[in-house]
């Protein structure tokens, strides 16, 4: 659900995107912004923790957080509160989880800059 929600979001923002073949990237999506290609990876949160987080896991199968290259940007949904967060991958700095605090006016996340910031896929 979230790599269509993924789709229907980036081309309603004029992105252009493609999905490669098989399983075996460490990236979802390739998106086009004008001449610039990025390799994307989509995850997703559908509950929050007790702690009012909802958490984010920023590795990939191996357990091993993303590298840059591996992906450009990793694109966060939080899906309850229908919130984006797009991390350029120099963010998550060997980070395995990120903990996302979207509904908290008392909290705020030292992540809320990534919060709908499309820009990092435009260049």
């Amino acid at each position: 659900m979230a790599e269509a929600a993924f789709v229907a979001k980036a081309v309603s923002l004029g992105f252009g995107v493609a999905k490669p073949w098989g399983d075996s990237d460490p990236f979802d999506f390739i998106v086009q912004a004008g001449g610039k290609l990025s390799k994307v990876q989509v995850k997703s949160a559908h509950c929050v923790g007790e702690d009012g987080t909802y958490s984010i896991r920023a590795h990939g199968h191996d357990m091993k957080a993303y590298r840059a290259d591996q992906i450009d940007v990793l694109v966060a949904y939080v899906v309850p509160e229908n919130v984006w967060y797009v991390f350029p991958v120099r963010a998550l700095r060997r980070m395995r989880f990120l903990k996302l605090f979207p509904g908290s006016r008392k909290r705020r996340s030292k992540y809320e800059k990534y919060r709908e910031a499309w820009g990092y896929l435009r260049g």
